[in-house]
């Protein structure tokens, strides 16, 4: 007769935490989707964008914290894309933490799906949290193509990249767009990504309206590369670990680029 005062004792006082990876979702859900509505109504008519892109914050918590104050020092940055990897093992609770620091910024943010994002139940806490994994928005005349491009974690069994997808891109809202910038977790000929297909890939982006250059995060070192010596540059952030992230400056006239160290 005792086992069940004590049974709802346990209930009433919350103790019992779920299977890391059950997709049970509190606070805020569908992110990207609020966020992009913030981006293109902020940026609408601007011909100068300034837009911050860093990415593999996973289980450098303080670190991403340090990188929202010194985000929110600055008052010339319209909005930060996350190149994914919030996540070290696709726990549903990595999510939440990752997505309660990103909200203390003071400009809208997006973030991509990585490899790490997509470990156990992590592609559907992500779908949840923050939207579908490839997506885009229009930030001024600027359209921003966010892919999906972990294959390896599917083991080839999707499309992805989703040609399909990319394909549709190159007319969807096409008169409310002049160029285009590619962004994803893993660039091509780095692992996870589907190399059999990596230079049809870099055909198909070029497809894109005036394409400007691609980013990419993944390899938890900062560097840049014309992958296919096309012109098209590939910029790659690094993890939060070291504390850098990028801050481009999209004008009329091209685009510029610099590191920032926090």
């Amino acid at each position: 007769m005792a086992a069940l005062p004590l049974c709802l004792m346990i209930a009433g006082c919350e103790i019992i935490d779920y299977h890391p990876y059950d997709v049970r979702i509190e606070g805020e859900t569908e992110v990207n989707a609020h966020n992009i509505e913030q981006i293109e109504s902020l940026c609408l008519g601007k011909d100068t964008l300034r837009v911050a892109v860093m990415g593999d914050s996973q289980r450098w918590y303080d670190e991403t914290e340090d990188f929202v104050a010194d985000l929110n020092r600055r008052k010339d940055v319209d909005f930060v894309i996350h190149g994914g990897d919030m996540s070290d093992f696709g726990v549903t609770d990595e999510f939440l933490w990752q997505r309660d620091i990103m909200d203390k910024l003071n400009v809208p943010y997006v973030c991509l799906i990585g490899n790490h994002d997509c470990i156990g139940t992590g592609e559907d806490t992500y779908r949840a949290v923050f939207g579908e994994p490839n997506f885009s928005f229009i930030a001024g005349r600027i359209k921003f193509v966010c892919l999906n491009t972990n294959a390896m974690e599917y083991d080839y069994s999707r499309p992805i990249p989703d040609f399909t997808f990319i394909d549709s891109e190159t007319t969807a809202r096409r008169d409310e767009f002049d160029r285009t910038v590619v962004c994803m977790h893993v660039r091509p000929y780095a692992d996870q990504f589907n190399n059999n297909v990596a230079k049809v890939f870099q055909l198909a982006i070029k497809q894109l309206p005036g394409l400007m250059f691609c980013t990419a995060a993944h390899e938890h070192r900062l560097f840049q590369m014309d992958v296919f010596n096309d012109g098209i540059t590939y910029y790659m952030s690094d993890c939060m670990k070291h504390r850098s992230y990028y801050l481009f400056t999209i004008t009329p006239d091209g685009y510029s680029h610099e590191t920032i160290y926090f």
